[in-house]
């Protein structure tokens, strides 16, 4: 869920400036870690592009992940939209970054999910 407007409109200008600065590259999936809060459980999750998996109770669709072209286990970030089960609105719909997974994390009493890495196979 986005916590504003504005954070929305510094991710997609940094996004643009990013892009004007490096070549970005599409991965074919990527790579997810998640932690149960409540178990004290931590999965690594694979996507591939448009993939879903569950994890625990909520549901994590992967739409792209993009690279620096010059380090592609680098600064990746991954557009995400994660569900509760049974719930049509989502809890998270955005860009999540690698690097930096304060700037925009999901905000779930239960649940995290953060992005490693982008797969480019």
């Amino acid at each position: 869920m986005m916590r504003a407007p504005l954070l929305a409109l510094a991710l997609m200008a940094s996004a643009a400036t990013a892009q004007q600065e490096e070549t970005v590259v599409t991965g074919t999936g990527a790579v997810l870690r998640g932690l149960d809060k409540l178990n004290a459980t931590v999965d690594d999750m694979t996507l591939q592009a448009g993939d879903s998996t569950a994890f625990g109770r909520i549901e994590i669709v992967l739409g792209e992940c993009r690279y620096p072209e010059d380090d592609p286990a680098g600064n990746a970030y991954a557009f995400l939209t994660i569900r509760e089960a049974g719930v049509a609105q989502p809890v998270f719909r955005g860009w999540m970054i690698a690097a930096s997974p304060a700037l925009n994390p999901l905000d779930h009493q239960r649940y995290d999910v953060w992005v490693l890495r982008c797969t480019t196979s």
